[in-house]
């Protein structure tokens, strides 16, 4: 797969293999996070997996130290290079995360709507979004929000046009062939069609984020009672 690089700003760059969510660009785009991460180069301060691309975030003083005649941007570029054709076979697959879900209508605006539109019936809704697992491909918007993907072409929905000022947490939604839950009580325009009692962003624990770029995750429905004992158990 065809990638190139391109300066963001003067302390960032872009490794890019894709402009779509394309499951082999992302995987290029795993391998070279991971790569990264068990081999840092030196003044690397961060790394940023997106759908189809990785940025990485330099101290430029530190890079410029080690290019002898080219610009730091140069140097890092040519390092980086060996990454572009990376084998995308190689990350080993992992057991999916279940993640229950109540898909009643008191926990989900949107339900009732979002099988309207989608010509199903809830239950028909609910057997396709539960039927297959989603791949995390990145985490952005809001602290350990994962953008999963792809749903079923018959579930997918449009945006909101007007977005609701709250969304409760653990709210899981549907944008196009993406689906995500909310970790945190706030703004959004997801279709919002279940929610689960798991808590997706704890800062009480060492890894804050329930979920990372690269993980599987299978949503369970369950009931509004199970949902409601969940954290009484």
């Amino acid at each position: 797969m065809i990638a190139h690089i391109y300066a963001l700003g003067d302390q960032a760059l872009t490794i890019e293999w894709d402009t779509t969510i394309n499951e082999i660009a992302n995987q290029q785009v795993l391998y070279a996070f991971q790569y990264l991460q068990s081999h840092p180069i030196e003044g690397i301060t961060d790394l940023i997996p997106a759908y189809s691309s990785l940025t990485v975030v330099y101290h430029p003083p530190l890079i410029q130290k080690q290019a002898i005649g080219i610009s730091a941007f140069e140097w890092l570029k040519q390092k980086l290079t060996g990454l572009l054709h990376a084998p995308s076979d190689d990350i080993p697959a992992t057991t999916p995360i279940v993640v229950p879900v109540c898909y009643d209508c008191s926990l989900a605006p949107d339900l009732a709507a979002a099988a309207a539109f989608a010509g199903l019936t809830i239950p028909e809704l609910v057997a396709i979004h539960t039927g297959k697992s989603y791949k995390v491909y990145m985490l952005g918007f809001l602290p350990g929000f994962a953008y999963m993907a792809s749903v079923d072409k018959a579930i997918q929905l449009p945006r909101k046009p007007n977005p609701s000022e709250s969304v409760a947490p653990g709210s899981v939604g549907i944008a196009g062939p993406q689906t995500g839950i909310y970790p945190l009580d706030a703004p959004g325009g997801w279709q919002l069609i279940g929610r689960t009692p798991l808590k997706i962003f704890d800062l009480s624990l060492e890894q804050p984020c329930l979920f990372k770029p690269g993980d599987w995750v299978k949503f369970e429905a369950i009931s509004l009672n199970s949902f409601h004992q969940f954290n009484l158990a």
